[in-house]
């Protein structure tokens, strides 16, 4: 493999960072990529999570989606929870959180058999925090100070596995919001603070 597909999976992406570097890969991109994994297989592990919490029908108020009876004895189409997403960037890592949403408002605390909330049971401890991208905010101000292409590759490769995640929930759920500095907007910051230097 000389050089990168036009949109390579995150195999092809370590096969060619390898390749760049003699073998010689560094720690903050291994850090990167091993969490980028772990949020690529997120559906696919066996593991418990907070994703997975949140798409399991058995915990969605069946008083808020289930199927309703029209007058004239026919089913309307069930309601989708309501949600609303905020991508957290701290010091050294992306998150994505969900809300719930009640009277038009996402809560911040736990509910249990409210009838006004999506969830039968919502616990934030458990259930807000839907993954983690641990270092990627040192890795994308590294990539962007001195990384060479297999280091921008993983970036938008980060990017899309989250965008691709986004597009899942919305199949399931009625997002309300996205709030907060997606991937590419806190890339184009720091593009931009690097190119005003």
């Amino acid at each position: 493999m000389s050089e990168l597909s036009d949109n390579p999976n995150l195999k092809e992406i370590n096969a060619y960072k390898k390749k760049l570097n003699w073998g010689d890969v560094p720690a903050i991109y291994h850090l990167a990529a091993t969490s980028i994994s772990d949020v690529d297989g997120i559906l696919t592990h066996g593991f418990d999570s907070a994703f997975k919490q949140l798409l399991d029908r058995s915990n969605w108020n069946p008083d808020i989606t289930s199927p309703k009876q029209n007058f004239g004895d026919t089913l309307s189409v069930s309601s989708k929870p309501q949600i609303s997403l905020f991508h957290n960037i701290t010091e050294q890592n992306y998150e994505l959180h969900c809300y719930p949403i009640i009277n038009q408002e996402r809560v911040l605390d736990t509910q249990i058999n409210n009838p006004a909330c999506p969830f039968i049971e919502w616990s934030p401890e458990t259930m807000q925090m839907l993954f983690r991208l641990n270092s990627l905010v040192p890795f994308i101000v590294y990539t962007f100070q001195k990384g060479d292409k297999a280091d921008y590759a993983l970036v938008r490769y980060a990017h899309s596995c989250v965008d691709e995640l986004i597009s899942l929930l919305e199949q399931s759920f009625d997002i309300i919001d996205i709030k907060g500095y997606s991937i590419a907007e806190f890339c184009k910051e720091i593009h931009q603070k690097h190119s005003d230097a």
